[in-house]
């Protein structure tokens, strides 16, 4: 396996001058481990997991007062101490953020500026990679089932930067690259049969819709080079939040199987530039879990491609910046039923999802002074939204919550606000971004007014 790719300028140089001095390329920032150490790994001294109890009250009652609630709040450091662990296991690796779990423009700049090439879901996210100054070498387009209208301006921005790599997971994928006359960066996308993670609607390493079969992947790789393609990758994920014992003996299979399919690649058609893993690194959201055995991943993912020629890719979302987020929410209805404690408050289903579609779990504190000394009692929080799914726990004992607490929901960094919508005609929550000692909004609240900017721009006859 060689070592990460060589960077040839300075794509930092538009992010300014603190970002600029921290954006060394992958191969010259000082990540990597120690020559003595297992496969040249070291260990970082932040925490491999930071709690909700972790975070100071005092500075996030302040925001939930300048800025209001909902709010999201992204910490920066937190981000970037994420970055340096994951870079330290896996220092011969290039690190690939995964943009589908925050795409903020100034997190893209931030993780770009630390070594990471930025690897987008849809032609959105590769838009907000470009509005943040990435280059085309730090671009990868790895779509499911892509609109031809993603396909046609992901082709054009490929003609102004044609060193952008387009992932196919279909042969036809493939057909209609080549229709709209592309023949760059090609990497696949192949399903091994292989998944993990924290619930089955993530778990894409083994679903038919993520991927080419992996019996018809030289095939299609065959085809590709005969078309013109430049084939440079093979890429898989294994799926969603892997953390526990199973879920990482599942990701040693899966990076195993991938290994021997990009072997039948490289003996087949020739050489690779990468082949990508993806992510699927966990993070423990319930108190009690603890943080992802890292070293050992990187250990088995390392020795399953230790004999093939080709760079090493990474693809964290998660694993980045899940615990640099909480979203913070205010308490406007206590209601006591026979039933349980029934807490409202104003963020709901459409201001974190998850919890409603993966009946995912996120840690709640009340930021008030004297909290802790409150009484725990059952309680159910649920949103504002006419749904009964608008829930962020049931009957979950915790210290009584009351009306005008400011509520702090953990691990909300990763697929909070990305996943945020307007159900129920509700404008989407800011975020406020903290560098240091420093705060920012890079996200404005939505107005009632931006619901229907749309409709009106139509009635004007104003053009998309």
């Amino acid at each position: 396996m060689t070592s990460s790719r060589d960077d040839d300028g300075d794509p930092t140089a538009s992010l300014g001058d603190d970002a600029a001095a921290a954006g060394r390329s992958a191969d010259t920032q000082p990540v990597h481990g120690s020559a003595d150490s297992p496969h040249g790994r070291r260990s970082t001294d932040s925490p491999p997991v930071r709690r909700l109890d972790d975070w100071n009250a005092d500075r996030l009652r302040s925001l939930a007062d300048e800025y209001g609630t909902p709010l999201y709040v992204l910490d920066v450091d937190r981000v970037q101490a994420n970055y340096r662990r994951l870079a330290g296991a896996f220092p011969d690796a290039e690190i690939a953020y995964a943009a589908k779990a925050n795409a903020l423009v100034d997190l893209l700049r931030i993780v770009c500026a630390n070594g990471a090439t930025i690897e987008c879901a849809s032609a959105g996210e590769v838009y907000r990679a470009r509005e943040a100054g990435i280059p085309g070498d730090r671009i990868r387009y790895t779509a499911v089932n892509p609109p031809e209208r993603d396909l046609e301006y992901v082709v054009d921005a490929w003609k102004d930067d044609p060193t952008l790599t387009v992932t196919a997971g279909a042969r036809d994928t493939v057909e209609r690259l080549a229709a709209l006359e592309y023949d760059g960066r090609l990497c696949l996308r192949v399903n091994p049969g292989v998944g993990a993670g924290h619930h089955e609607n993530v778990r894409t390493g083994g679903d038919a819709t993520f991927g080419i079969p992996a019996e018809r992947l030289v095939e299609t790789a065959h085809d590709a080079v005969e078309r013109g393609f430049d084939l440079v990758g093979l890429h898989a994920h294994v799926g969603s939040g892997v953390l526990d014992a199973d879920q990482r003996e599942a990701h040693r299979r899966f990076v195993a199987r991938v290994a021997d399919l990009a072997t039948e690649v490289v003996e087949s058609v020739g050489s690779l530039e990468f082949v990508s893993v993806g992510g699927g690194f966990g993070v423990p959201y319930r108190e009690d879990e603890p943080p992802l055995a890292l070293d050992p991943v990187a250990e088995t993912t390392h020795d399953a491609f230790a004999d093939l020629d080709v760079c090493l890719s990474i693809e964290p979302g998660r694993y980045l910046v899940a615990d640099a987020g909480v979203l913070l929410t205010e308490v406007n209805t206590v209601k006591e039923t026979s039933a349980t404690r029934v807490v409202g408050i104003d963020a709901g289903m459409t201001t974190l999802l998850r919890p409603a579609l993966y009946d995912a779990y996120h840690a709640l504190r009340s930021l008030d002074p004297d909290a802790s000394d409150r009484e725990p009692v059952p309680q159910t929080v649920a949103g504002p939204v006419c749904e009964s799914s608008d829930v962020l726990c049931v009957d979950r004992p915790t210290p009584r919550f009351e009306r005008g607490d400011v509520i702090a929901v953990g691990n909300a960094g990763a697929y909070g606000a990305e996943m945020a919508n307007t159900y129920n005609s509700r404008p989407r929550p800011p975020t406020v971004v903290i560098d240091g000692s420093d705060s920012r909004l890079v996200r404005r609240r939505e107005s009632l007014s931006d619901l229907t900017r749309l409709e009106a721009a139509a009635r004007e006859g104003v053009a998309e």
